[in-house]
């Protein structure tokens, strides 16, 4: 295959290729087998249901002829592939579309012609079952057989070719020579019959098998589409159009031709095509498919909208923030696609397996016939439980059990606003047992406000414009609660320079020319100079603390350094904490809270939610010792948080669990995203997550259950071929299905859900929210 330059993407990592005429296990690993043998290929990973590859390589992918090289690569294996291009993913989503929403009947056109064909060769065995004789002449027997070999029969014949050149097997060769054994067997002793004598033959047992394979592999067709219908809802949400105003003029444009910067208009009922933030007009728009929130969410002047939400019944006029891959319709599509293409651990075992699976049925089938033949000396009934055998032995529920319950998995949390990111991610999250939750932002709202302050020596609008100075575009919560504070009472954000974060301590910096410093007490007590807090501050941090709120102190770093203040904050518990806390704790999680705030405040808030262990005045790096020593001691440990203070935790734990309404980086860091800032949806992943692993643990038992029971039945002549057939086909068709029992699933999240109620009792003086009262 030549692959033109034009179709190879951008500088990237990884390669996503569509293979067609995989039909097993077998065939992803001989797929896989032939792709990492090429240089600048780290791995590979390739799924039997959604038919597509993903190639991790080893250093940037610019080249046209390493397209090539994977591309004919899958073709000496015997498949066809093609390189994954935005315009092909769109051709491929508008054929996936027109296949689950063709009329049935179109589609089973071939079965439907077997089943016609196969009738009359079935009926006389069925006639004969109650005592009616019945047969027919030989000659019809094999016209009606031979278009359903030759012709049905087709692509066994060419998969199972192109799988012998390769040197390997798959299911299309076990059924190709099962049914060719039979076939040709029938045809021989019709052949040489003594004229107007009439030989046993064996023409249905090769028709019906073909027919019974193309069926189920028809209904696995139509079931694996489901289990990818909710990728194919979200790659449907954006619409084909905007309505961009330049100049006062508005004109409909293609989505592809918007530009960050662009300034649409969205009226009433419409998608919003992109990204963007709200210039003007006021509405309610509706985000149930992106994020799962089911009741529409008030959109007015400086709030974000997503593409693909739909707007109710107010006209807004939007500015345009991201677009194409950009947006969070298409992070969320990415996320969903990562997570169908990877491949869970315990499916690259069933690979292994696989990979020596038709072999050995080969094998055995040989060793069937010879022994039947030396014991009997009846070679028909020896070919016939050799043909058995070949039948009911087929690889593809193994290879479909795991990737089935993973489409249907993440397909089920991404129409609830539960993304998961990767299938180690699922296959780990159902043995979690302890619940790291960090605290601003993921068990409060995270949008703190100042309660209270004390100046020392200098008055409350100058502790507040010193700390404003230094605050100055940070987007810490911390921070925009001062500007805020700042705004409200009307003062000048002063000059300030060499500013300069210091994580999980504060921030210090020079305001007019005074050099500063805003932080936690860990940041005082770490200058080498420091004198102490007064006691006068103790007295009043001890009351502020211990209602549960967080203090930063402003020093001047004179010789020694002065304490110029102190800023208390408040920030409001989300209204469902505490039901989550409790949900988990009842469902036997242990639950730990690490923190950077101080211990009276992160004390307080666990008191009210029934946390069980607390961490407090930590730093990033001290979070993910933490998750490391509770992994050390043998427990299997979730990370929830929002916060880049909170990545390294989240990569350190066993599954990171990132709210999107977090940073990007938390995002990127987490193996599960929640769509909605909802501490309630953590019990809701973890329970998808469990439920999910049960059904690859099914679906892999009735795999290996089928040919373990069926293999030895059909071996000692108890399943004719007719049986080996139907039971091969079901076999696939029960795990898809059982797979597709995923797709009902729905979180226990809402207002006045199920959940169990925290018991932990409020401590005196702490009000629910965490917040006695914010103050200008």
């Amino acid at each position: 295959m030549v692959v033109d330059t034009r179709e190879v993407p951008a500088t990237t990592d990884t390669v996503d290729l569509a293979i067609a005429g995989m039909t097993c296990a077998s065939c992803v690993a001989r797929v896989e087998r032939a792709m990492r043998d090429i240089p600048g290929v780290a791995d590979v990973s390739v799924n039997l249901a959604t038919e597509r590859a993903r190639v991790r390589l080893s250093g940037p992918f610019a080249s046209a002829s390493l397209a090539q090289a994977l591309t004919q690569a899958i073709d000496r294996a015997g498949y066809d592939a093609t390189l994954l291009t935005p315009e092909r993913r769109r051709l491929d989503q508008r054929s996936a579309d027109t296949r689950s929403t063709g009329p049935v009947w179109l589609q089973l056109g071939p079965v439907l012609l077997g089943m016609v064909l196969a009738a009359p060769l079935v009926l006389p065995m069925l006639l004969g079952l109650v005592g009616i004789p019945m047969m027919l002449p030989g000659w019809l027997q094999l016209a009606l057989a031979t278009p359903i070999q030759i012709g049905l029969g087709a692509r066994f014949y060419r998969a199972g070719g192109r799988a012998l050149r390769a040197g390997s097997g798959n299911m299309d060769l076990l059924v190709a020579l099962g049914t060719s054994a039979a076939y040709g067997f029938s045809l021989a002793r019709w052949l040489v019959a003594t004229p107007g004598s009439m030989p046993e033959l064996y023409f249905e047992v090769s028709a019906v098998v073909i027919v019974l394979v193309l069926l189920g592999k028809w209904l696995e067709r139509r079931a694996t589409d489901r289990t990818a219908e909710a990728l194919r809802l979200l790659g449907r949400l954006l619409p084909d159009t905007a309505r961009r105003r330049r100049d006062d003029v508005e004109q409909d444009v293609p989505v592809e031709r918007l530009a960050v910067g662009d300034i649409i208009v969205v009226r009433p009922g419409e998608r919003i095509p992109a990204d963007g933030t709200v210039l003007e007009g006021e509405s309610e728009v509706d985000e149930a498919l992106l994020t799962g929130e089911s009741m529409p969410l008030p959109k007015t002047r400086g709030t974000r909208v997503t593409g693909g939400a739909i707007n109710g019944d107010g006209r807004l006029i939007v500015e345009v923030t991201a677009v194409g891959a950009e947006t969070m319709l298409a992070r969320i599509i990415r996320l969903v696609e990562d997570a169908q293409a990877a491949k869970a651990p315990i499916q690259r075992l069933v690979d292994r397996v696989s990979a020596v699976f038709v072999p050995v049925v080969i094998g055995l089938a040989v060793v069937t016939f010879l022994g039947w033949w030396f014991a009997t000396g009846d070679a028909a009934r020896a070919l016939i439980d050799a043909v058995a055998v070949l039948v009911i032995a087929c690889p593809c529920s193994l290879g479909l059990a795991t990737p089935t319950a993973i489409m249907a998995g993440t397909g089920a949390g991404a129409r609830h606003g539960i993304l998961i990111r990767d299938a180690t991610a699922l296959e780990t999250a159902h043995r979690v047992d302890t619940i790291a939750f960090d605290k601003t932002g993921t068990l409060t709202t995270g949008r703190p406000a100042i309660t209270d302050l004390l100046p020392i020596g200098i008055d409350e609008t100058e502790l507040v414009r010193l700390a404003v100075g230094l605050q100055q575009g940070s987007e810490h919560p911390l921070a925009r609660a001062v500007i805020d504070a700042a705004s409200r009472r009307g003062i000048a954000v002063p000059s300030a320079s060499m500013i300069a974060a210091l994580p999980g301590r504060g921030i210090a910096g020079t305001v007019e020319g005074r050099a500063l410093r805003l932080g936690s007490r860990r940041s005082l007590e770490e200058m080498a100079d420091w004198g102490g807090i007064p006691a006068e501050v103790s007295e009043w941090l001890a009351s502020v603390e211990s209602a549960g709120r967080t203090v930063s102190y402003l020093v001047e770093l004179a010789t020694p350094p002065r304490l110029l203040g102190a800023i208390a904050f408040g920030d409001a518990l989300k209204p469902s904490s505490a039901e989550a806390v409790g949900r988990l704790r009842a469902a036997g999680f242990r639950t730990v809270l690490l923190t950077g705030d101080s211990r009276a405040s992160a004390e307080a808030v666990a008191h009210v939610l029934g946390i069980e262990t607390v961490e407090a005045e930590m730093l990033p790096g001290e979070k993910a010792a933490a998750v490391a020593r509770l992994r050390a001691a043998g427990r299997v440990v979730a990370m929830v948080g929002d916060g880049i203070n909170d990545a390294p935790a989240l990569g350190a734990a066993d599954v990171g669990i990132a709210l999107a309404t977090g940073t990007d980086i938390a995002i990127q860091a987490a193996g599960i995203t929640l769509m909605r800032g909802e501490p309630m949806l953590v019990a809701d992943a973890l329970d998808l997550a469990r439920r999910t692993a049960a059904k690859i643990r099914q679906g892999l038992f009735w795999a290996v259950i089928y040919n373990v029971i069926g293999i030895p039945l059909a071996a000692c002549g108890v399943l004719s071929p007719t049986i080996a057939g139907a039971a091969m086909a079901f076999s696939s068709v029960s795990v898809v299905v059982n797979a597709l029992a995923l797709r009902r699933w729905r979180p226990r999240t809402g207002v006045g859900g199920t959940g169990v109620q925290g018991t932990g009792a409020r401590p005196a003086g702490v009000p629910a929210s965490g917040v006695s009262g914010e103050i200008a």
